[in-house]
């Protein structure tokens, strides 16, 4: 027997929803706002249902309607910038030791810090591509552009984030000589 309409977005909600409001609060940068344009997100997929083809995953339209979302918002409000809790706790290995549990966790946070220094549309590619592991055919989807628009800007974005880390990494060096 067929999901109803509800059942089948209350199923990709629990599927679905820590992804995609890591995905937007990584662009909004604001962790409450995230909540809510998270929460719009599947209002809308159960609002538009009835257009949703299945020539795409449920996760590729769902990004995509998150995406939109976003930037809506965006378009609409300059957001107060928060957020970097939310992605710093890794998720522990039972066989690491706690300094190694630490390096990963700092190195997450470079990362990020990075991330939110990028402009937007590096910030949103790596995002998906690197981090959320969508397809360059999906990102395209989820960002409404050519395929060749997501690989220009992901391989733009990735020699940006590369440099940046570079940078980061000598001034940490550079921190940590002067306080040893």
């Amino acid at each position: 027997m067929a999901k109803s309409r509800e059942e089948e977005v209350v199923a990709w909600f629990d599927q679905y929803h820590q992804t995609i409001f890591k995905f937007i609060v990584l662009i909004v940068k604001d962790y409450f706002q995230a909540e809510d344009l998270t929460q719009e997100t599947f209002v809308k997929a159960y609002q538009y249902y009835p257009s949703f083809k299945r020539n795409a995953s449920p996760k590729t339209w769902l990004f995509s309607i998150a995406h939109n979302v976003t930037v809506d918002y965006l378009r609409k409000s300059k957001p107060i910038r928060l957020f970097r809790e939310v992605f710093s706790s890794s998720k522990k290995d039972p066989e690491m030791l706690p300094e190694e549990i630490l390096e990963v966790k700092e190195s997450s946070r470079e990362l990020y810090d990075v991330l939110n220094k990028m402009k937007e549309s590096h910030r949103k590619v790596l995002v998906l591509r690197k981090i959320k592991g969508f397809s360059i055919v999906e990102t395209a989807q989820i960002l409404n552009w050519s395929e060749s628009k997501v690989k220009a800007t992901t391989f733009r974005a990735m020699g940006v984030l590369e440099k940046e880390l570079k940078k980061e990494d000598f001034y940490h060096e550079q921190t940590r000589k002067k306080h040893l």
